[in-house]
């Protein structure tokens, strides 16, 4: 193998670790969204409409850099 197959593979196997570690930081947006959304309802439960609509919204922003990662390495990939 040259050098170049070699770096080619291990290429490709740190794209899979490379959006591991890029989950984490979503993973940890939709926790402190959903743990203050809770605590927010457990302060002010008349208000529960706004507090699960600014919930889903916070969601969805954590959750599309999820999305754009998983998409990143078969767009620069090979």
């Amino acid at each position: 193998m040259s050098a170049l197959q070699n770096l080619a593979a291990v290429s490709g196997s740190l794209g899979s670790v490379g959006y591991g570690l890029a989950a984490i930081g979503p993973g940890i947006g939709v926790g402190i969204v959903f743990g203050n959304g809770t605590q927010a309802l457990a302060r002010q439960p008349e208000a529960a409409g706004l507090i699960r609509q600014n919930q889903i919204l916070g969601f969805a922003f954590c959750e599309a850099l999820a999305l754009i990662g998983i998409v990143m390495p078969f767009v620069y990939g090979k």
